[in-house]
């Protein structure tokens, strides 16, 4: 395939004037939940990165990690009481000192309210987790943007005879109207930005594309069990993020055009080790995660997959 067909597949044949919020050979660390852990929203943004700039290496860090929460709290029984959903700042400290990114992203909330009701308790945690995140990562020398979180669906796992879900503060499984909770966690993070926070909405885009196609297909879902999304879902998220940012191309493109399968192929595995070496390399609490690679062999496989895919821009 020529690089000419690969641009104009990613629609980048127009003038390139965005640069990611990074310089070339600085880290921008992704820090989230599951969703950010299975990754495949920030592969979509190294990958629509690297067609933007196959000669400018940006250097792209994920370390997200499943049942996660900024808010430090967790519901009874979690993991059916084998433990308690992982604290983001048990960890937080270590990931900064060993990543030393130049900017971090956090997407944060779809755990952070354990599934229940709004309550000003939990809201609260929420709100007071998100600023020790940003000044613990502001005083490491990292700028922070956050995302807010993306949307919740009942309907794949709804049962239909108790519609309701949780109740009041006794914890029973997640709460049908939780994206109303999401709802308010997301206009909270947004109001920020008066006070000089940069936050990229993926909430409120998310939310109208689950409505646009419900209206069309009552079966539509950006997620099969409610919370994870799917690659659509992913694709969306991923396309927020290089909106804001001015990076041109077409996110689900990348991943579902068969003329781009091998240059997705190649970021996906270039992430995929990468994100295992540096969650295993700062260490958490949270059991079943596979033990990644010690990181200069992680980074020496990656560079492979990297050269590859650079390669399929640039011939």
């Amino acid at each position: 395939m020529k690089a000419i067909s690969l641009l104009f597949i990613l629609g980048l044949s127009a003038p390139l004037l965005a640069e990611p919020p990074v310089q070339p050979g600085e880290k921008l660390l992704f820090l989230g939940d599951s969703i950010t852990q299975g990754g495949t929203y920030v592969a979509l943004i190294d990958a629509a990165i690297i067609a933007h700039a196959a000669d400018k290496h940006y250097d792209i860090v994920s370390a997200g990690l499943s049942s996660e929460t900024v808010s430090g709290l967790s519901e009874p029984g979690h993991a059916g009481g084998k433990f308690p959903r992982p604290d983001l700042h048990e960890r937080l400290d270590r990931v900064l000192a060993v990543v030393k990114p130049k900017v971090a992203v956090a997407c944060y909330g779809m755990n952070c309210g354990i599934y229940m009701p709004l309550s000003e308790e939990r809201f609260k945690a929420y709100r007071d987790g998100m600023i020790k995140l940003r000044e613990k990562a502001m005083a490491a020398g990292a700028k922070v943007i956050h995302l807010t979180p993306p949307v919740h669906d009942p309907v794949p796992i709804m049962d239909k005879t108790d519609p309701t879900g949780a109740e009041g503060d006794k914890f029973t499984k997640p709460y049908t109207r939780y994206n109303d909770v999401l709802d308010k966690y997301s206009e909270w993070l947004l109001q920020q930005r008066n006070a000089g926070w940069e936050v990229i909405d993926l909430h409120g885009p998310m939310k109208q594309a689950l409505k646009e196609g419900r209206e069309k297909d009552p079966k539509f879902v950006l997620s099969k069990d409610g919370v994870h999304p799917g690659l659509e879902g992913h694709a969306l998220m991923a396309q927020c993020v290089l909106d804001a940012w001015q990076i041109p191309g077409k996110a689900i493109d990348i991943a579902t055009n068969p003329q781009l399968a091998a240059f997705w192929k190649a970021v996906e595995a270039k992430q995929s080790v990468l994100k295992a070496a540096w969650l295993s390399k700062a260490g958490h609490k949270r059991p079943g995660v596979p033990t990644g690679l010690p990181i200069e062999e992680a980074e020496a496989k990656a560079k492979l997959e990297d050269t590859k895919a650079r390669e399929l821009v640039r011939k």
